[in-house]
């Protein structure tokens, strides 16, 4: 990834044993609702809770990309930012859609979703885009 492009980030949530292959057609179905290719995302995200499934562990390495786990406490200032908002979640997680606040979380304060969140299976997906990186020199 060159200076000065958008990082895209995917948020990833789960019922618990999703199976990799489930994660990975959730990422599929964001990427194409957002007409975006696969090799566009930099990095999945996930709630510490979900952090060690191994579903999502295996499609970040299916994808070659890293998995960044983010804590209680940034799902929940990203939370006031997501679009979706599930009653269910927000009692189970915490915040009201767990895949919109990890990628949030993830792609920083100035990260905005690119759409909201997709469910496919016992898998979501939300894709959100870091500000990109100015040149440094």
């Amino acid at each position: 990834m060159a200076l000065g492009e958008a990082v895209i980030v995917a948020g990833i949530g789960c019922r618990k044993g999703a199976a990799a292959e489930q994660i990975g057609a959730a990422i599929a179905a964001a990427l194409a609702r957002c007409g975006l290719a696969a090799d566009a995302l930099n990095l999945l995200a996930t709630s510490r809770a979900k952090g060690g499934e191994p579903g999502i562990r295996g499609a970040a390495s299916t994808l070659g990309l890293p998995l960044i786990v983010v804590e209680q406490c940034a799902l929940e200032t990203a939370g006031a930012r997501t679009a979706t908002k599930s009653p269910r979640v927000l009692a189970q997680t915490g915040v009201p859609s767990l895949a919109e606040a990890a990628a949030l979380a993830a792609a920083g304060p100035a990260g905005r979703l690119l759409a909201p969140r997709v469910a496919v299976g016992p898998a979501t997906c939300a894709l959100a885009q870091a500000a990109a990186r100015e040149n440094a020199s």
